[in-house]
C-alpha cells in the first residue's frame, strides 16, 4: 500500500517570497508525502532574488519556481489541493477563488521581508529569519498524523500551526 500524497497550494499576494520559500522547503523535506505550489492573487511577475538565495542556503534546488497567479489552480485540469494556506495577511483576506476538493484551509501569517528596509545585509537578515519561521511551521505541519486525522481535526491542527510563535 503507497502513502498517499498530499497536495499543499502555499497563498501569498505577490508569489514572489513567502510562498516561493514555503513551496521549495516543503518540496525539498518531504519528497514522495507532499508536492507542494504557490500561486499569488497578484503575482510579482518574477521571484524575488532574496528568496532564491534562502532556498539555495538551506541546500533546496531553486528548481522552476516562478511567480503566478492563483487562477492556474482554479481550471479543471489544476492538482486536486488537500490544503490551501495563506501566508500573508493580504491573501487571508482576499476572497479566493473556489478549489475543488474541499481543501483544508489555513492561515500562517508571516512579515514581509520584501517589504523590508536597510541595508543589503538587512534585508538578508530578514529573509533569513522569515525563511526559519516558514521552515519551523513546516517541520510541525509535516509531523502531522494526516493519514489518521478527519478533515475537522486537521482543520484544528493547521489552525494551531499558524498560531505557532517562531
Amino acid at each position: 500500500m503507497s502513502e498517499k500524497t498530499y497536495n499543499v497550494l502555499f497563498l501569498c499576494t505577490g508569489n514572489s517570497a513567502r510562498s516561493i520559500m514555503a513551496e521549495a522547503l516543503l518540496n525539498g523535506a518531504d519528497v514522495g508525502r507532499f508536492r507542494a505550489f504557490s500561486a499569488g492573487s497578484h503575482p510579482a511577475g518574477a521571484v524575488n532574488p532574496f528568496a532564491l538565495e534562502q532556498i539555495a542556503a538551506i541546500g533546496y534546488t531553486p528548481g522552476d519556481l516562478r511567480s503566478k497567479s492563483w487562477d492556474e489552480f482554479a481550471t479543471a485540469d489544476a492538482p486536486v489541493m488537500d490544503f490551501v494556506i495563506t501566508v500573508c495577511d493580504k491573501a487571508a483576506g482576499e476572497v479566493c477563488p473556489f478549489w475543488p476538493g474541499q481543501p483544508v484551509t489555513a492561515h500562517w501569517g508571516f512579515r514581509d521581508p520584501a517589504a523590508a528596509l536597510g541595508s543589503t545585509s538587512d534585508i538578508r537578515h530578514e529573509f533569513a529569519t522569515v525563511c526559519r519561521e516558514i521552515k519551523t511551521r513546516l517541520d510541525i505541519f509535516r509531523s502531522l498524523p494526516l493519514e489518521k486525522l478527519d478533515k475537522l481535526a486537521l482543520k484544528r491542527e493547521m489552525d494551531k500551526i499558524g498560531e505557532v510563535q517562531p
